[in-house]
């Protein structure tokens, strides 16, 4: 179902990305497509007949993999391809997964933890502040999901360490 994206899939990829998540969420298109350069990092698809229907974008470090956007166009929700893609990349990769999500706050954003807790996904309570993904972005108070079970401090740290490393450049 899911497959790496081609280089000529990118523009539409990075379209539906800027419009499912918030300017400070999102890179630029330069420094998007850069990482597609990096080792650890990788964007899956699961195509349609003619678009992409959802894309997922992961790191893939040694003791975990964090996903980073995760997006399904707003035609193809509802239809399980969010848990079945989560899933793939599970099966794919063996090792815990890791993702950010807003505080608890509002209907979209317990919605969207709802979503995760369901698929195996706990809500760690530890503070964490997502760095400037980019130029021009502003921190997020956001918090850490993993899958599997609750990560205790330790742990935690160390996800966070890496992310500010790794991802973004801190």
């Amino acid at each position: 179902m899911i497959e790496q994206m081609r280089e000529q899939e990118f523009d539409e990829v990075f379209h539906l990305m800027q419009s499912s998540f918030p300017y400070d969420e999102c890179r630029s298109y330069e420094e998007e497509k850069e990482l597609l350069r990096r080792e650890e990092f990788c964007i899956y698809v699961c195509r349609g007949e003619d678009e992409i229907k959802a894309f997922i974008t992961v790191w893939a470090f040694d003791d975990f993999v964090y996903v980073d956007h995760f997006a399904v166009n707003p035609k193809y929700r509802n239809e399980g391809l969010g848990t079945s893609m989560l899933d793939e990349i599970q099966k794919k990769y063996q090792r815990p997964l890791c993702l950010e999500v807003e505080p608890p706050e509002g209907a979209l954003a317990e919605r969207r933890i709802g979503f995760y807790e369901r698929n195996g996904f706990c809500f760690n309570e530890y503070p964490y502040m997502q760095p400037p993904i980019a130029k021009n972005r502003q921190p997020i108070p956001l918090f850490v999901m993993s899958s599997g079970k609750p990560l205790d401090r330790r742990t935690f740290e160390k996800v966070r360490d890496t992310l500010y490393q790794k991802v973004y450049g801190v």
